[in-house]
């Protein structure tokens, strides 16, 4: 049988991501405004726009002297995704957007309401390195990992188009963050932890999402999934399974090459135990493949 190629680290990168404001925790940020020469108070202040206000365009934060703007811009918020297009479906109620990187590369992120929630579903890599055959994403192979600023973006984006009334019904509060769109989250483990800090740490410092409404979705990189065991974040994690035969998984989902069902399915266990939280299975009908007993 012809071995199927993993890819677990990203190519590398000519020109790096500019660092972001979401690249860094709170004392980092603080950090960095005073190796810059800029009083660490200031970090709060970007902070409560960044995170409270879903505001990046430092032009409009009026309670900073205009000249520390363009510093800021530079040193803390440097744009980082620049919508390409935007297709909705569902009367308007779910909208994909096409969001242009710094260097060209282009990731998905989907925004939906429901009549409880509403739900972002983003990106953690440009393309993905797990190479699942009925998965377009996987098929493209890797380009690189987004960075925790990159991946906050997404949300911060979704927030401020909830905020803005922007989905038919009006105003509205971003409630839901999971992990399914393109990549596979444990692959890119540092800077997804970062976005999951900056995603459920209560304001100002972060959007103030519940943890318990965070999804990690993983064709199942246990090594990963034990890491989130000790985070002490009680996301929902959620294991593409599609089937519970080895040999079938293999061709399916080829990482399971490396960690067998039964591998994974004790790490989610473990995590089950150790959170408290019951994870998903996620199972995608392929018709005469896995849809049958």
């Amino acid at each position: 049988m012809t071995e199927i190629k993993l890819v677990f680290d990203e190519p590398k990168q000519r020109v790096k991501p500019p660092v972001h404001f979401a690249d860094l925790d709170p004392q980092a940020r603080k950090a960095r405004a005073v190796d810059l020469g800029i009083p660490a108070f200031r970090a709060n202040q970007m902070a409560v726009h960044f995170f409270t206000h879903f505001n990046d365009d430092t032009d409009t934060w009026s309670d900073i002297p205009k000249d520390l703007r363009e510093t800021l811009a530079k040193e803390f918020v440097p744009n980082l995704i620049t919508l390409v297009r935007s297709v909705t479906t569902d009367t308007g109620k779910t909208r994909k957007d096409l969001w242009r990187l710094h260097d060209g590369v282009l990731v998905e992120s989907v925004l939906m309401r429901y009549s409880d929630r509403t739900t972002v579903c983003i990106s953690s890599q440009a393309g993905c390195g797990m190479n699942c055959p009925f998965c377009a994403t996987g098929q493209a192979g890797l380009t690189r990992n987004l960075t925790a600023g990159e991946i906050t973006a997404q949300v911060v984006a979704a927030a401020r188009i909830c905020a803005a009334g922007e989905l038919p019904g009006g105003e509205t509060r971003l409630s839901n963050v999971v992990f399914m769109g393109m990549g596979e989250p444990m692959a890119n483990y540092n800077s997804v932890m970062r976005s999951i800090r900056n995603i459920t740490t209560a304001q100002p410092d972060g959007l103030g999402i519940s943890a318990r409404s965070v999804t990690l979705s993983t064709v199942g990189l246990v090594n990963g999934i034990e890491k989130l065991c000790d985070e002490g974040i009680p996301v929902t994690l959620a294991v593409s399974l599609h089937t519970p035969d080895d040999e079938l998984r293999d061709t399916l989902v080829p990482i399971n090459s490396r960690w067998k069902v039964r591998e994974v399915l004790a790490a989610a266990d473990k995590y089950e135990a150790r959170t408290g939280r019951r994870y998903s299975i996620e199972y995608a009908l392929i018709r005469d493949i896995n849809d049958q007993a």
